[in-house]
């Protein structure tokens, strides 16, 4: 990946692996990074695993008789408000400094296109299938390319192109090899989820390689970027809750079904994982990896 910059290369250029111990360094350095990787990644991929199963659970069946929810920026909103709870504890507890380490807008940039690419997230649910939603989300891997060049400048080898081309068209070629929609969306709906997990794909690169810009440009911790960005979606967030008059009905559906409050809960936990890995990720290896 060309974005990545491991310490034992740049020792290597440097010239100090001439000998056997900047040979051990290398080789040491290189290993540690290699399973932090996998740690992170494992990360991810458990607790994305876990959040989709629920998010699934929440939007496409029904509670109760034939009850659906579909106040999906309700949901968005539970998720940020515990992130913001999370990263207040990690950073009192690490006494790093409250105060924001890049300029407001920047962070609100990112809240803005975090809300709606989780917005589409959760619609597209209620008519493709989880299968789907997941694949779809293979597709990443192009438009935070497109992203890295026109934000960052970044320049991308033909292997990267070609590795990203690869996974778009055999997912491209599954999708389109059977049945897509979710198992209680009308039919021909499937066009307008598929629309959804397009504009989630853009809204989240541009998420992803923004959040990566923040981490080398202003050295910002992870908790401090996730407090600042989750704090502004939450008021994004909130306000089209209470701007569009959903507020009365997705409360009012949390006491008519408790087993909601749990699964809702449920998955704000695995939100809040999900995002320790991504941002560890990003921080430390950039967010094509």
């Amino acid at each position: 990946h060309s974005s990545v910059c491991w310490p034992a290369a740049e020792f290597e250029m440097a010239g100090g692996g001439s000998g056997g111990g900047g040979d051990a360094l290398e080789e040491s350095s290189q290993v540690n990074a290699a399973v932090w990787v996998a740690v992170y990644g494992g990360g991810i991929i458990v607790m994305l695993g876990l959040y989709g199963v629920i998010q699934e659970r929440i939007m496409s069946e029904p509670y109760g008789d034939g009850d659906f929810f579909r106040v999906s920026v309700f949901m968005v909103l539970c998720n940020r408000l515990v992130a913001i709870v999370f990263s207040l504890i990690m950073i009192l507890s690490r006494k790093e400094e409250m105060v924001n380490k890049a300029p407001l807008w920047k962070y609100l940039a990112i809240s803005f296109s975090n809300v709606a690419s989780t917005w589409c997230q959760y619609e597209a649910l209620k008519y493709v299938s989880f299968p789907v939603q997941m694949l779809g989300k293979s597709f990443k891997m192009m438009p935070v390319m497109m992203w890295g060049i026109i934000i960052s400048g970044k320049k991308y080898e033909m292997k990267d192109w070609l590795i990203a081309g690869g996974v778009t068209g055999g997912v491209t070629q599954f999708l389109f090899s059977g049945e897509i929609k979710s198992k209680h969306a009308d039919p021909g709906s499937s066009v307008y989820g598929l629309l959804l997990l397009l504009a989630f794909l853009a809204c989240d690169g541009f998420t992803s390689t923004f959040q990566e810009k923040l981490f080398k440009e202003h050295k910002t911790s992870k908790y401090n970027q996730m407090l600042y960005v989750n704090s502004g979606s939450a008021v994004v967030s909130a306000f089209t809750l209470f701007a569009s008059g959903s507020a009365g009905t997705a409360i009012g559906f949390c006491f008519k079904h408790p087993d909601f409050v749990v699964h809702a809960g449920s998955l704000s936990g695995a939100t809040v994982a999900g995002q320790f890995f991504i941002y560890s990720l990003f921080k430390e290896d950039g967010a094509l990896v």
